[in-house]
């Protein structure tokens, strides 16, 4: 049953906004695909947070104008179906590949990520990557791992300095002010004598003056 002017337009416009906001795409085909596996492959696609249509050719063109996909959706031909995600390339590429072996009624066409068209063999390969949050968790950890080690030194110099001041508190070196070295003892002995011979002044009386 062939659509009227206004259907197509309200399906292009539906199908414009959700594509509005995508920056990745994978084409596919498919023959005699049952209602069950349609919906197996949507929630597959669904799993890797991207969206999934069945489109006509011609509304998918008009519908991706101006958008990041749009490269890929001109000029498809035969039967075609468009996942689309806002996020994580690799993860719906994954999740598409992994479905795609168990089930040959559908093949990819092509793929887009950020504007660049690419080709079935570079949708496998992307499924091979690492997916983002992979990526960000690795680099966190590089990023990381120097300043724990120095954390470590770090704490390891304080503990030591600590065990320093205790041995030191304990032994008495820092209780008070430094007491002078004390006079050897001949020093000592010389210097009392010295006082005992010292003469001792006789005191002087004064007279009361004469009349």
């Amino acid at each position: 049953m062939a659509l009227s002017r206004a259907s197509k337009k309200v399906k292009v416009e539906r199908l414009a906004g959700e594509l509005e906001h995508s920056t990745s795409a994978i084409i596919g085909t498919f023959a005699g695909l049952t209602a069950s596996k349609d919906f197996e492959l949507r929630k597959a696609v669904r799993s890797a947070g991207g969206s999934y249509h069945v489109v006509k050719n011609k509304l998918a063109a008009r519908a991706s104008q101006g958008s990041k996909i749009e490269a890929a959706l001109q000029g498809l031909k035969g039967v075609s179906s468009v996942a689309y995600t806002s996020g994580d390339p690799v993860a719906l590429a994954k999740a598409l590949s992994t479905w795609v072996k168990d089930n040959a009624e559908f093949t990819f066409k092509l793929g887009i990520v950020d504007g660049k068209v690419i080709s079935v063999d570079e949708i496998a390969a992307l499924a091979t990557m690492p997916g983002k949050e992979e990526l960000f968790s690795k680099l966190l950890f590089l990023i990381q791992s120097p300043a724990q080690r120095l954390a470590t030194v770090i704490n390891a110099t304080g503990r030591d300095l600590a065990v320093v001041i205790n041995q030191g508190v304990e032994k008495g070196k820092f209780g008070g002010p430094v007491a002078p070295p004390a006079a050897p003892v001949a020093e000592v002995a010389v210097e009392a004598a010295a006082v005992e011979e010292a003469p001792v002044a006789e005191s002087v009386t004064a007279e009361p003056a004469a009349e």
